[in-house]
């Protein structure tokens, strides 16, 4: 085990190449105020360092708002009004640090405000269902109801968040006013979509469907059940908010 000043205090940190990519940006982006206490407890019990962009995230930003509130990608937590739970909270760290405990599947490390997950695998993803490599960004699909891999570490993952590619990402899943309807979310909210994204109507005419603003509690455990249900496979945990 490392002490929390090793991992924290370890030469060449990705804080500043992560403060100016997110500064350099063409997308809107919102970095949160971190809670320090809360930030060191994540990074202690991952055990990563602040060379890593998954520990600069932790000890430094509270969370990070991408294109109006549409996409969230947790950090160390943020007490503001107004704030994302931490890395820990999303995941279920224990309360006090545990050497024998992991993240087996792996980490949520982000969620859309329609019910899309990303994750970070474990060690054996395929043990648990799900698609790519080891320490590899997948993404649950709502209008699919299934993992997808991105066949990239979660460094890349950060760098193609902010290089503006979240618009073709995301292009069968917006509809017109959608970035108005993100921005006057609450960030412990989410958009109901009916006919649900998964079903031939939202498919054929996402624009006509009714949308309102519910716990991203709910959005995630609808699209829980109906994954287990319609889907492949269980997709397992989809994170705590």
């Amino acid at each position: 085990m490392r002490a929390i000043d090793e991992l924290a205090d370890a030469d060449g940190p990705a804080w500043p190449r992560l403060h100016e990519m997110v500064t350099a940006s063409s997308v809107p982006a919102k970095l949160l105020p971190v809670d320090r206490d809360e930030g060191r407890r994540c990074l202690l019990q991952m055990q990563v360092t602040a060379r890593s962009m998954l520990g600069a995230f932790v000890l430094n930003t509270g969370g990070l708002l991408l294109d109006d509130g549409w996409l969230r990608v947790f950090g160390g937590g943020s007490a503001v009004a107004g704030g994302l739970p931490s890395l820990g909270q999303v995941n279920g760290f224990p309360t006090v640090f545990d050497a024998a405990w992991n993240p087996v599947v792996g980490l949520v490390v982000g969620h859309d405000v329609v019910g899309g997950v990303f994750a970070l695998n474990g060690h054996d993803p395929s043990a648990s269902g799900r698609p790519g490599a080891p320490g590899q960004m997948i993404y649950f699909a709502p209008d699919t109801l299934a993992w997808e891999a991105l066949e990239v570490g979660h460094s890349a993952w950060v760098s193609w968040l902010l290089s503006g590619n979240l618009e073709t990402f995301y292009a069968g899943l917006r509809w017109p006013g959608w970035r108005e309807e993100a921005g006057a979310l609450g960030p412990s909210q989410g958009i109901a979509v009916f006919p649900f994204l998964w079903s031939e109507e939202a498919h054929s005419d996402l624009a006509a469907t009714s949308r309102r603003p519910v716990p991203m509690r709910e959005v995630l455990g609808v699209a829980a059940d109906f994954a287990g249900q319609l889907g492949p496979a269980d997709p397992g945990d989809l994170g705590e908010v």
